[in-house]
């Protein structure tokens, strides 16, 4: 038997309809009725934010720069860990899938489907990515010799995969779109059917149940950032699981705190994503104008803003502006020679941020933007 989707109190409710404020105003702003050329340097730093944080969670860490090389294809620094580096690269790719799945009419949830994605996502043959476990399992803390979860026998995973994978096709589809994403994402953990990568694929399913909602493009959506971001916030998350859980697989226990966590996690990312609308918005505007005071082509904007914003990388420019070689060499050297923008790095990981007034005016910006978040359970 799985964890129960438990009833929502009025306050789940009222937090609910606040995250759909924020989703609905989402949509509005990227809708594709009016230009929106900023749009694709938010998705991109949002899929860097998921990859990074749920990596992080199991020890990947990678910084920001190698998360947003990852998502645009760059090549990563020889600096980074090959196991941090084929952890990022294996999450980016099923991460990819998963953004596309809603455009897949012929989409169905399977055994084999939730077996694949593990083996793309960890790339290694070392623990039999995709097979169910024959053994019992264990999640350990500081100290591994005090589980902290323990996770039911192996001979009860295959039954209660078929469960699960029968409720994600036609179990509680009335219930908010974000609850049953939270509920796969409980269940599929609890069961810990496979012995590597039970943590990442559980996040994983909830992007990839909203995503399949289709209300939002889920990197919108997608909480793994928030919950791999700060230690405070990984803390949380274990101890959210934990009250839930208390320590064995019990599925006669109430859901209703775990899901509480994250319809809170999912309010605060929101109020994230928002400003980082905002703030895209934003550094494009003041990118045009430097460029139009300037007299610099209009095309220049993209690679400004592309600094200013996160990163910009000379072959990610060519790509997505359509330029030769040697057009893109050229903006990026105008820019350089024009104090706009600064090198870091060398060889193929050779990346640039803004410099000079466009590093002042996006900072400027990110000044007026920065707030605390709301807490969406306290409306004090």
């Amino acid at each position: 038997m799985l964890y129960a989707t438990p009833k929502l109190d009025a306050e789940d409710r009222r937090v609910l309809d606040e995250v759909d404020g924020f989703y609905a105003a989402f949509r509005r702003a990227t809708d594709g009725s009016q230009p929106r050329e900023w749009i694709g340097g938010v998705r991109n730093r949002l899929i860097a934010g998921a990859i990074q944080g749920s990596n992080t969670i199991e020890g990947f860490t990678v910084d920001r720069s190698t998360a947003s090389a990852v998502v645009t294809g760059s090549p990563v620094s020889a600096n980074v860990p090959e196991e941090s580096k084929q952890a990022v690269l294996g999450y980016r790719n099923v991460l990819t899938w998963v953004m596309r799945s809603s455009e897949m009419e012929f989409f169905e949830y399977s055994e084999t489907l939730l077996s694949v994605l593990p083996f793309i996502m960890t790339r290694t043959e070392k623990k039999s990515p995709g097979l169910y476990r024959r053994s019992g399992i264990m999640v350990t803390g500081e100290d591994p010799l005090v589980p902290v979860y323990v996770g039911p026998d192996a001979d009860r995973v295959p039954g209660l995969m078929r469960e699960l994978v029968d409720w994600l096709n036609h179990g509680d589809l009335d219930a908010p779109l974000l609850v049953r994403a939270a509920m796969a994402h409980l269940n599929l953990v609890s069961i810990h059917p496979w012995r590597d990568g039970n943590g990442r694929m559980s996040r994983c399913v909830q992007t990839l149940v909203i995503a399949r909602g289709g209300r939002l493009a889920p990197e919108f959506c997608s909480i793994e950032e928030w919950l791999g971001g700060h230690e405070i916030n990984t803390f949380g998350y274990y101890q959210a699981l934990g009250e839930t859980q208390q320590g064995t697989f019990q599925s006669d226990r109430s859901a209703h705190g775990w899901v509480r966590f994250c319809l809170r996690a999912h309010h605060i990312q929101a109020q994230v994503v928002g400003r980082r609308l905002e703030y895209g918005h934003q550094v494009w505007l003041a990118m045009a104008e430097t460029v139009q005071r300037r007299g610099f082509k209009e095309r220049i904007v993209s690679a400004l803003y592309a600094a200013a914003y996160d990163q910009l990388r000379r072959e990610v420019l060519q790509q997505e502006e359509g330029l030769s070689r040697d057009q893109a060499v050229r903006d990026i050297r105008m820019l350089e020679h024009a104090g706009l923008i600064k090198a870091v790095g060398y060889g193929p990981t050779l990346y640039y941020v803004a410099a000079g007034e466009a590093k002042d005016a996006a900072a400027a910006i990110a000044d007026s933007l920065t707030a605390p978040a709301r807490e969406p359970y306290d409306r004090r």
